[in-house]
Formats: structure tokens, C-alpha cells, sequence
């Protein structure tokens, strides 16, 4: 059976890196994508002890100049895409609609949506050319409710769900499904982040607090188990659904 091949973002640490590990044991290979940090490369390392034909691509999905050299990479050194996990994310401006800076507003909607049509949009090639390319986008339960100070967040999870389903209902003559995942609250940086928020800018602050501390945080390894089925054997009919780790 030919090897199957899998781009993962934000794979240098937390759901990304756990993600990636599990995909190698499982016998694919990898490419880890993410900012250019020490991290990348040491997650890089860790994978290739499992799966020695995996490898790593420095891309920051802020800017689409390094969008647009990640996907001519991409295009240079690989026949096909298998699949791709799109799990790279922000959370930041944590604070009112009022009061978030319009640059950093309109980052996190770059680097959580906007980012990812534009490079899936520059490897849909490699795409096509799969038998059958599996998409899975990270979700959020913000994108099916508003939480207070997460404007930028809630808007970008929600676009990120219907984008999800734009390609699941267009892929279907291309070969490509499309699904979305929700994983639940994960002891991630991203948790260290909410809860490092000033409590003037986000009321729910304790919330976060409660969750770290009564021990509520589920771990990435954990969650990556339980994705791993879903985003690699997921089917044509269950295209364009979106699904919950809790549910899994």
C-alpha cells in the first residue's frame, strides 16, 4: 500500500505536535508545518525517530509572503497531499470589541482563516492528485457560540467551519472531504494564554482558572488519539460535518 502523506500546521507543539506523532506511528508521512522556532525543530527530530521520510516546513500563517514560500516548497518537493490537518490557531486579542486593536483583530482572522484558504488554496494541485484527500480543521465550541472579549476568535472558528463545508461541498468532483473537530479544552500555551488575561478585559478569566486548577484540562496526547481515526479514515458521507471530541 502507498504511503500516505500529511500536512499538519501548527505541529511544533500542543494538538499539532501530539497530532503528528500520532499520524507517523500510525505509518504516514509527515510534514510539520510552523513558525521558524526552536520547538520546530525539535519536533521535527521526534517524529522522524518514528517516521524517518517525515519532515518540516517554516511557515507563519500571519504572512503570506512566508505563506507563498511554504506552498511553493510544498509544490517543489511533494506529488500529492493526502491530507491536511489544520490545526495552527490564535487566540489573541483577548479583550472587548471596543477596545482590541483593529491590526491584531485582523490578524487573527489572517492567520485562523484567511490563511488557510490561501495555502490549501496553493496546494489544491497536490490535492487533486490524492486518491482521496482527507481535510480536518481544529475547531472551537467559540465557533457556535459568542464568548465575551473572543470576538476575533469566535468570528474566525465560525468562518473556519463553514470554509470546511464550502470545500467538502466543492471537493466532492476532486476527490478531497472535508470535516471539522472540535477537541474539547486542552492543556495547551493557548490555555496558558486565556488565563495570563488581564480580568478587566475578559469576565470569564476565572472560568479558565477553575478548569486548570479542578484538573477539567484534557490532554493532548489523549485528544490526538481520539482525532486520529477520524481525520484519517473519515468518509464521503461524513464530508462537511462537524464533530466533537466528547462525542468521539
Amino acid at each position: 500500500m502507498e504511503q500516505k502523506t500529511y500536512l499538519v500546521t501548527g505541529a511544533s507543539k500542543g494538538i499539532g505536535l501530539e497530532l503528528s506523532l500520532a499520524l507517523a506511528t500510525s505509518g504516514v508521512e509527515v510534514i510539520l508545518l510552523a513558525r521558524d522556532t526552536l520547538s520546530l525543530k525539535k519536533s521535527r527530530e521526534m517524529v522522524q525517530l518514528i517516521s524517518t521520510s517525515s519532515s518540516s516546513i517554516v511557515c507563519d500563517l500571519a504572512d503570506n509572503e512566508s505563506i507563498d514560500k511554504a506552498i511553493m516548497a510544498l509544490n517543489n518537493d511533494f506529488k500529492k497531499i493526502d491530507g491536511i490537518v489544520h490545526n495552527a490557531g490564535m487566540i489573541t486579542p483577548i479583550m472587548p470589541m471596543s477596545k482590541a486593536p483593529s491590526d491584531a483583530w485582523a490578524e487573527n482572522i489572517q492567520v485562523n482563516l484567511i490563511g488557510v484558504q490561501r495555502l490549501t488554496k496553493g496546494i489544491y494541485p497536490l490535492m487533486q492528485s490524492s486518491d482521496h484527500c482527507r481535510v480536518t480543521t481544529i475547531s472551537s465550541g467559540a465557533s457556535l457560540r459568542p464568548l465575551e472579549s473572543w470576538s476575533s476568535y469566535c468570528v474566525a472558528k465560525a468562518g473556519q467551519d463553514m470554509w470546511a463545508r464550502c470545500l467538502a461541498e466543492e471537493g466532492k468532483r476532486d476527490g478531497i472531504t472535508a470535516i471539522s473537530i472540535a477537541p474539547g479544552i486542552v492543556d495547551t500555551d493557548m490555555q496558558k494564554e486565556i488565563r495570563s488575561t488581564n480580568s478587566e478585559d475578559f469576565p470569564s478569566l476565572s472560568s479558565f482558572v477553575g478548569y486548570y486548577e479542578d484538573g477539567e484540562l484534557s490532554d493532548a496526547k489523549d485528544v490526538a488519539k481520539k482525532l486520529l481515526s477520524l481525520i484519517t479514515t473519515h468518509s464521503i458521507e461524513q464530508s462537511g460535518q462537524r464533530f466533537d471530541v466528547r462525542e468521539l
